[in-house]
């Protein structure tokens, strides 16, 4: 019996307007992949879409991109044609996506000299799929729904979800189990054109996120760079971000990111936080919002099964139960285990603030800001040695919680896995950042000990000299401490996450800048995860070789701050190249191949396109490049 797989993305098309989404094959067609249909949130309203002209498929010439959320697939209808070699007759199917659902708009255009009539039939599965589901490779575990018919329309529920797709010029039927069939019996004039309309809406009185009804909250920039990748990058991303936008229904009318489709159409609070930092060139807007609706839900009480503490900012949030098949993991709807939102969240604060947030806003997040505070001291640093660590004490939740929380993230240079709990040195930099600056913002506004965090960030930059460890190239921060305080000696990208935090002594931070652009982790296509050096490398692997966009783009700014620009400039060049290949839409992730070998980056096949931090980079990548400053 075959092993369920993971869906592949990379070479399928989506529509998207979150919190819905729409993958098909290039032609429009939907089935031929597991990933196939049409989504609301975490669930899937079809599995399957064909269309028939006569009885014949449309010959696929075209696609053509008009956006994130629609996109028109031309093909011939040769069948239809007059003598002669030239096409007389086509279809411009365009499908679209709205909020609450799709639009599915067939054109036929002619340019022969008579009128002529033509059927069109569209078949359509119905499904009621989970997400989680679809992404275990395990296949639908519901049977087929039940399909009621009312005139020019067709609805199915799985309870909380209820469907509809409606035609007002087809003759909507029933076709075996979950399938719905509209024919169109369609007039074409003599070279004019004729169209049919199929609409497909779902509303989900139990989700947890929703469209915004307010525009994007941050400006859009005119770029003039002598770099034209940079320039169709930064459109391309922004188009993407616009359709990445949500809300959360426990904090109505603030808008965050979507961390990703098509498994992430929610609230990550560690990716909500990046993407909003990047986006801060471009406006406070984001940010501040992203800021409250985090606090809306930030940690007030000590909850092990759902690794809640007082001031912890959480880690996802999904409308019911997340359970990974075959990994033993299951996440509670709000779940808050991870290591590193929480002094993120503080980061973020501080900058938003530097660039404009104003003060009134800013002030009335300042007691979520002293419980963030609090919380590294009293619970992000278990042990109390002065370090942030983290272990998941509930048996089923994240192994690991920083960025790299796949379960083999961590591991030494001969490949065998820490041991945790885990203190991360990305960790250790952000909790610095968070203290230092958190004090400046206590001190403006008169409230709090500011020095008390001062000397908290202090003693936490003598405890990282226990991360500084040598190989034959030299010193170099370890990737973590394992559960005996030991430096677990991989050579990976998160010394990149250490640049511009204040950390590091000069003398560190050119250690650092120089490991960075070392071919054993800079690609040619951005920063490999892990060194090629380490025994546990492989450029397909997850967190383990694989080049993340904004794990270089964090890097990238991080060495322009720090005044390492020929650096930054080394990788900004290699994030611009894989964005060529790429069509300017940034996967969450590609290969680490090197670019000598490789003229173009390898996908990693399962990865989230687009994602919200990979596109928001792209902004990163201009403002370090640029020298924009608060």
């Amino acid at each position: 019996m075959p092993v369920p797989v993971q869906p592949l993305l990379h070479d399928e098309i989506v529509v998207f307007r979150a919190p819905v989404q729409a993958w098909s094959s290039t032609d429009g067609t939907m089935g031929g992949r597991a990933i196939h249909g049409h989504y609301l949130g975490d669930s899937r309203l079809t599995a399957h879409f064909e269309l028939l002209v006569d009885g014949h498929t449309p010959e696929f010439i075209s696609l053509q991109p008009l956006g994130a959320d629609r996109v028109s697939f031309i093909s011939l209808l040769r069948h239809l044609d007059a003598v002669g070699a030239d096409p007389d007759v086509r279809l411009i199917h365009t499908r679209s996506a709205t909020p609450d659902g799709f639009g599915e708009r067939l054109v036929i255009e002619s340019r022969l000299d008579r009128e002529f009539s033509t059927e069109i039939l569209i078949r359509v599965v119905a499904d009621t799929s989970a997400m989680d589901e679809v992404k275990s490779g395990l296949g639908p575990s519901s049977p087929a729904p039940r399909i009621a018919l009312d005139g020019h329309t067709a609805t199915w529920s799985t309870g909380t979800v209820v469907t509809s797709l409606t035609s007002s010029s087809s003759v909507v039927d029933l076709e075996g189990d979950g399938a719905v069939v509209a024919r169109t019996l369609l007039v074409v004039p003599a070279r004019g054109s004729a169209a049919v309309q199929l609409t497909l809406t779902a509303v989900d009185d139990t989700a947890v996120v929703a469209a915004p009804s307010a525009p994007a909250p941050w400006s859009t920039p005119t770029v003039h760079s002598p770099d034209e990748r940079l320039e169709r990058w930064v459109a391309q991303a922004l188009d993407d971000l616009d359709s990445l936008r949500l809300t959360a229904t426990a904090v109505p009318g603030e808008q965050f990111l979507a961390a990703g489709a098509p498994w992430f159409f929610t609230l990550f609070g560690r990716d909500s936080i990046w993407a909003a930092r990047f986006m801060l060139p471009l406006g406070h807007g984001l940010a501040a919002s992203t800021l409250r609706v985090l606090a809306g839900l930030q940690g007030t009480e000590r909850v092990a099964a759902t690794a809640e503490q007082p001031g912890k900012i959480m880690h996802e949030l999904r409308r019911s139960t997340l359970n990974i098949p075959g990994e033993g993991i299951s996440l509670p709807p709000l779940y808050f285990g991870t290591v590193d939102a929480t002094p993120l969240w503080v980061c973020l604060l501080h900058d938003a603030w530097r660039w404009g947030m104003p003060d009134a806003e800013v002030e009335a997040l300042l007691p979520h800001l002293q419980a963030a505070l609090a919380w590294m001291r009293d619970y992000g640093d278990a042990d109390g040695d002065g370090l942030l660590e983290y272990v998941d004490e509930t048996g089923h939740g994240l192994a690991n919680q920083g960025w790299k929380d796949s379960g083999d993230s961590v591991q030494w240079r001969d490949g065998t896995l820490a041991t945790g709990p885990i203190a991360l040195c990305e960790v250790q930099a952000y909790a610095y950042e968070a203290a230092t600056h958190g004090a400046d913002l206590l001190e403006h506004f008169g409230v709090g000990e500011p020095g008390e965090w001062r000397a908290w960030a202090a003693s936490l930059r003598s405890q990282f000299d226990r991360f500084w460890i040598e190989d034959e190239h030299g010193s170099y921060p370890a990737i973590a401490l394992d559960a005996d305080k030991k430096p677990v000696d991989t050579v990976t990208s998160n010394l990149g996450h250490l640049l511009g935090t204040g950390l590091l002594t000069d003398t560190q931070a050119a250690a650092v800048a120089a490991r960075l652009v070392d071919p054993t982790l800079n690609s040619g296509y951005g920063l490999r995860t892990m060194s090629t050096d380490s025994a546990g490398y492989w450029p397909l692997s997850y967190h383990g070789g694989s080049v993340w966009t904004h794990d270089t783009a964090i890097a990238i700014a991080g060495l322009a701050r720090d005044g390492f620009t020929a650096e930054a400039a080394s990788l900004a060049d290699g994030l611009l190249a894989a964005a060529v290949a790429f069509d300017y839409r940034m996967p969450e992730l590609h290969s680490g191949d090197a670019a000598s070998a490789f003229s173009r980056p390898v996908p990693y096949p399962a990865a989230c396109r687009p994602q919200a931090w990979s596109a928001a980079a792209a902004i990163a990548v201009l403002a370090s490049t640029e020298g924009l400053r608060p």
